[in-house]
Formats: C-alpha cells, structure tokens, sequence
C-alpha cells in the first residue's frame, strides 16, 4: 500500500513539474498569435487587435516582467464622476485587469510575472482586456464575475 501511495506522489509531482513550463517571449509570442486578429513586433513588444481592440504586450525576461495592455480614452475626456467608478470597478468588476493612468489616457491593463505565467492567464488577460475596454463607462467588467458580490 505504502508502494502505491508513493507512486500516486511521484506520479502528482512529475506531472506538475511538466505543466509548470517557465514562459518566455517566444512561447509567449506563440500565444498572443493564436488569440489575435492580427500581430506585429518583436521577441519582447507587440501590437495585435483582438476584436476589434487593439493592444499592446511589453515584456521584460530579465527582470520577470510583462504587460497586456488596452488604450481606453484620453484622461481629459473623463469626468471627476467615471473617474471615481473607475477605482471602484477595479475593486469589484475589472477582475484581473486594472484600469490606470499614464501620458494623459486612461488604459485597461493586465501586468504579471512572465516566468510564472500560464497559456491560460494570458488568453483570461485578453479577454479581460477586451470587456473592460468595451464596458468602461456603464459596468466596467472585465468579465461575467464580481468580487466581492455587493
């Protein structure tokens, strides 16, 4: 019995070694064309359209970082109001993606390690990006959940 439990083990911790398959640009890369309308760059930045919604993927190997990100409308386009329902969405509806401000446009945007990120995360990321991109001014969802329920 004891031989059995430590097959079933071995068995459960080499199968996860296998999935747990470190990301980097090229298998990134891999992805983002699989899931895009159209793609265009490098092993480290690219622009493709998903939908109708353009976005941008930067990534950084040697520091473990990366970046999905959506232009959503200039900053000075926005009332003090959308502004303030903007913050609360990321609390409650914008789920993995993140509303956030930089050179005067206010971007939907997904950021995470890239090493430890999965083929699964990415395509959740961009289908995050695109609904909280076509959503921002009336529910502000990144997809069907809200956490916490209110």
């Amino acid at each position: 019995m004891r031989l059995f439990y430590l097959l079933t083990f071995l068995i459960f911790l080499f199968s996860t070694n296998l999935s747990a398959q470190k990301m980097n640009n090229a298998k990134l890369e891999k992805i983002l064309k699989q899931n895009s309308d159209s793609l265009n760059g490098n092993l480290r930045y690219w622009q493709f359209k998903h939908e109708q919604i353009w976005m941008l993927t930067v990534t950084d190997e040697k520091n473990n970082r990366m970046r999905i990100i959506t232009p959503v409308v200039k900053v000075d386009e926005l009332d003090k109001d959308i502004l303030l329902q903007t913050l609360e969405a990321n609390f409650h509806t914008a789920l993995d993606v993140k509303y956030a401000i930089s050179d005067g446009i206010l971007w939907s945007v997904f950021l995470h390690p890239l090493k430890e990120l999965t083929e699964d995360q990415v395509k959740s990321a961009i289908k995050q990006l695109y609904y909280s991109s076509l959503t921002f001014g009336t529910t502000f969802s990144g997809g069907e959940l809200v956490f916490p329920a209110k």
